[in-house]
C-alpha cells in the first residue's frame, strides 16, 4: 500500500497549500465542460483542506497547447463548474505564475480556493524548468498531490516544485488509485483476469510482460488481438495488425501454455469490408476472416465465453476496448465486457477512456470497485514502473 504521507497527516490551518489536480476535462466546441468526473474526483481532497483552513491554490493542465497561450484550452469553465460543486468562488488566476498571481495568493483567506490557469501554456511545465517550478511554488508553503492521471510524468508540477515546498504529500484520489491498483497486483482475490484491449499491442507490451506472471488469465480483444490470432496461425484479412509484433506475440502464446497462465482470445468476431458504421458486416469464426475483410468487434459466442470467466473471477483489471466502440454497430461486445464486470461480483478496476465511456454506455458506472481517472499512470503502474510524481512526495 502507499506508504506516503497523506493529506491528513499535515496542518493545513492558514497554510497556503498547493495542490496539482488533473482537470483535464472533455470540452466541446463551446467550451462546456462534456464530463466532469475528474472535477468531481478532487472534491474530497479540496473540501478537506478547505474544511481545516487552508488557502489553496490548484493547478492542472488542459489538453496540449504546447508552451503557447490557446484560449480555448483554458480551465475558466472548470472553474466556474467547480465553484457550482463546491458551493463557493473559486477565483480564476490569469496565469499560472507572475505577479498577479502572488498579488491574487497573498490575498486569500483561510477556505479560499484559487484555480492557476493552464499550466502547459508555458513551455517549462512539460520540460519540467526549474525555475519554472520554483516560480509556481513561490506563493505556497505546502504541496499536495492528487493528480494520478499525470502521476508517471515527471513535470515542473509533478516533480521539479517538489523541490521547494515541503512536506509533500498525497492527496486522497491518489492514495484510492495506488491502494486499488497495488491491491490488485500485490495480493488479489482469486481468480485474477485482466482484459485488455485497445488497437495496438506495442502499447501494452510492458502491461503484458508484468500481468502474465500475475494474472490467472489473460484475455485479449480489441485491435491488439490480431497480432495474437496471427501469431497462432490464423489469417487476419485487412484487420489492424502489427507485424514486427507476431513474434513477440508468438512467444507469449507459447509462455502462457507451459506456466498455467492462460491467454484467451476471440473465438468468434463481427467483420465488415470497411471502417465505417455502415459498412456490411458479418459475423465469423476467428479462422475465417475473409481477404478483404477486417475484424471490428468480438462476436456473440466470444461474449458469452468471456461473461462466463469475468463471472467467476475474484480480481478483474480491464484496460481497452474490444472493438472498435466509437461505432455504435461494432460496440456491443465493449459495452456487454462494461455489464459483465459490473455484474461480477468481483473487485473490478477500469481505466482508459474508451472503457470507462462503456461503462456510461452501458449505465454500470456504479456497479464498478474503482474507476481510474488516469490511462498512461494506470498502464505504467501495471507494467510495474515507478511513477515519478509519487516517488518524490515525502515517506512516512
Amino acid at each position: 500500500m502507499l506508504n506516503k504521507l497523506s493529506i491528513m497527516d499535515i496542518k493545513l490551518r492558514e497554510k497556503c497549500a498547493f495542490i496539482r489536480v488533473d482537470f483535464n476535462v472533455p470540452l466541446d466546441g463551446s467550451q462546456n465542460i462534456t464530463d466532469d468526473t475528474r472535477i468531481r474526483a478532487s472534491l474530497p481532497t479540496i473540501d478537506h483542506a478547505v474544511d481545516r483552513g487552508a488557502k489553496l491554490i490548484l493547478a492542472s493542465h488542459l489538453g496540449r497547447p504546447k508552451g503557447k497561450v490557446v484560449p480555448e484550452m483554458s480551465l475558466r469553465p472548470v472553474a466556474e463548474r467547480l465553484s457550482e460543486l463546491l458551493g463557493r468562488q473559486v477565483l480564476m488566476a490569469p496565469d499560472c505564475i507572475g505577479e498577479k498571481v502572488l498579488e491574487m495568493a497573498s490575498e486569500l483567506r483561510a477556505g479560499e480556493v484559487m484555480l492557476l490557469e493552464n499550466l502547459r501554456f508555458h513551455g517549462g511545465e512539460t520540460s519540467n524548468d526549474e525555475a519554472f517550478a520554483k516560480a509556481l511554488a513561490g506563493p505556497a508553503e505546502v504541496y499536495v498531490n492528487d493528480a494520478f492521471g499525470t502521476a508517471h510524468r515527471a513535470h515542473a508540477s509533478t516533480v521539479g516544485i517538489t523541490q521547494f515546498l515541503s512536506p509533500r504529500a498525497a492527496g486522497f484520489l491518489l492514495q484510492k488509485e495506488i491502494e486499488y491498483f497495488d491491491g490488485a497486483l500485490a495480493a488479489p482475490e482469486r481468480p485474477f483476469i485482466a482484459l485488455l484491449g485497445g488497437a495496438k499491442i506495442s502499447t501494452k507490451i510492458p502491461v503484458i510482460e508484468n500481468l502474465m506472471s500475475k494474472v490467472d488469465k489473460l484475455l485479449i480483444g480489441g485491435g491488439m488481438a490480431f497480432t495474437f490470432l496471427k501469431a497462432g496461425g490464423l489469417e487476419t484479412g485487412n484487420s489492424l495488425l502489427e507485424k514486427e509484433m507476431v513474434e513477440l506475440a508468438e512467444g507469449y502464446l507459447r509462455r502462457s501454455g507451459g506456466s498455467g497462465k492462460e491467454i484467451l482470445l476471440p473465438q468468434d468476431l463481427v467483420i465488415a469490408r470497411e471502417f465505417d458504421n455502415d459498412a456490411e458486416s458479418r459475423i465469423v469464426s476467428a479462422d475465417g476472416i475473409p481477404a478483404g475483410w477486417m475484424g471490428l468487434d468480438i462476436g456473440p459466442q466470444t461474449i458469452e465465453n468471456w461473461k462466463g470467466v469475468i463471472g467467476g473471477a475474484g480480481t478483474i483489471v480491464w484496460n481497452g476496448p474490444m472493438g472498435a466502440f466509437e461505432m455504435p454497430s461494432f460496440s456491443r461486445g465493449t459495452v456487454e465486457i462494461a455489464r459483465a464486470v459490473a455484474e461480477s461480483g468481483a473487485v473490478s478496476i477500469v481505466g482508459g477512456g474508451d472503457s470507462v465511456a462503456a461503462l456510461d454506455v452501458a449505465g454500470v458506472r456504479e456497479g464498478i470497485s474503482h474507476v481510474s481517472t488516469g490511462g498512461g499512470a494506470s498502464l505504467d503502474f501495471l507494467a510495474g514502473k515507478t511513477l515519478p510524481a509519487i516517488e518524490v512526495l515525502d515517506d512516512k
